[in-house]
């Protein structure tokens, strides 16, 4: 399957402006449902106490916060994202929870870490962002101990009759606008939204992973009718 992702300096910028409101938009925009996400992303990776993790294009912390819930003390998670700006608030998040967290600027696409490093490597809402998704898929693998995982949450398309009409009329017609109004960054929730309704998903989402032959299973899990997917790849 061809796919060309779009331009990195291009992301970067508008992931920049959209910063300060990112959250709030964000609850807003979804009714605050993403975090149930996160946390079936968090139950389907099965962590336990002690293990470590890497979380790639983290944003502003939300599922690097998720993980360490569930490591604990004596296990360690690692946030990256390419855009710095995008981190400037998960520090301070994680701390007021009581939480130790690192966080460091990296890109998916070539990650400062050793091979075999990390039990768990997970990305939420950042794949469709990234010019070259397999490239970002074989270095998430690269780092993930053998028997691991790597976790992908993004959205997709919904193949429901009439959730699917009606999503498809919230998120075409009044969530860019929405979005726009709550961080002032219309154009912004314009991209995410034609992202979000181009990018591969289910099966064809599972190609690209099995093209890597670097996992021996691989699987997705719909969540809220399949508005996003949770995708899962256990490492050889």
């Amino acid at each position: 399957m061809t796919y060309q992702g779009p331009q990195p300096d291009i992301i970067k910028s508008m992931f920049k402006k959209v910063a300060p409101a990112y959250d709030r938009g964000n609850d807003i925009l979804s009714m605050g449902i993403h975090h149930q996400w996160r946390k079936k992303l968090v139950n389907l990776a099965e962590v336990q106490t002690g293990m470590s993790v890497l979380d790639c294009a983290t944003g502003t912390g939300d599922l690097a916060i998720e993980f360490k819930k569930n490591v604990g003390a004596t296990g360690s998670v690692i946030g990256t994202d390419f855009c710095e700006d995008m981190m400037t608030t998960a520090p301070q998040k994680a701390k007021s929870q009581g939480l130790e967290i690192q966080y460091q600027t990296a890109d998916v696409m070539n990650l400062p870490f050793e091979d075999s490093r990390f039990d768990r490597v997970s990305i939420s809402f950042g794949i469709r962002n990234v010019q070259d998704p397999i490239k970002a898929i074989q270095e998430m693998a690269r780092v993930t101990k053998p028997g691991g995982q790597i976790l992908i949450l993004e959205f997709g398309q919904m193949k429901t009759p009439v959730i699917k009409d009606l999503y498809n009329f919230y998120s075409g017609k009044i969530l860019p606008y929405l979005g726009g109004w709550v961080t002032g960054q219309t154009e912004a929730y314009k991209y995410l939204q034609k992202s979000s309704a181009q990018f591969p998903c289910r099966e064809n989402f599972l190609e690209w992973m099995d093209e890597t032959g670097l996992f021996t299973t691989t699987k997705y899990t719909p969540v809220s009718f399949g508005i996003a997917y949770i995708y899962q790849g256990f490492k050889k």
